[in-house]
């Protein structure tokens, strides 16, 4: 897809060239990845992409319904031979967006982004709607982003 940047992440990251995020450098993005992959003590192959409101509200719109665009999906692709793939994909614009309301750096809110899209990756789950923020994954989260950010 024009416009985005693919950034790969594994035990032995091979960057890809693309669209750049104005914040984060690939090299950030592969430390940030990969200190999820192993706090977690998993092994695993994370892609992670920005986008910009177009794509992301179209690939919300057919992965999810919803009809606008949202700041991160994640995908996990399970292999039979017990090796995991992922791809994230995350919206710069209304990250910048969240951060703003949130009052808090972009920086911070697009690590958060990418820790929170590889923990889905990985297997982790929050509940929608006010729980979210209590649930285990968000907690998890949150330690992840302050030892990063």
């Amino acid at each position: 897809m024009p416009g985005r940047r693919a950034i790969p992440s594994r035990t032995t990251p091979k960057p890809r060239l693309g669209a750049r995020s104005p914040v984060l450098s690939p090299r950030l993005v592969q430390r940030i990845v990969r200190a999820v992959i192993a706090g977690e003590r998993r092994e695993a192959v994370v892609q992670v992409t920005f986008l910009g409101p177009a794509r992301m509200r179209q690939l919300n719109l057919r992965w999810k319904g919803h009809d606008r665009p949202t700041d991160v999906l994640a995908f996990a692709l399970p292999h039979p031979d017990r090796a995991l793939f992922g791809d994230v994909y995350i919206c710069g614009a209304q990250a910048r967006r969240q951060a703003r309301d949130l009052g808090i750096a972009e920086r911070e809110e697009l690590i958060r982004l990418v820790v929170h899209g590889t923990l889905h990756v990985l297997g982790r789950d929050h509940p929608e709607g006010p729980g979210r923020t209590r649930s285990a994954m968000w907690r998890r989260q949150e330690r992840y982003v302050r030892a990063l950010a």
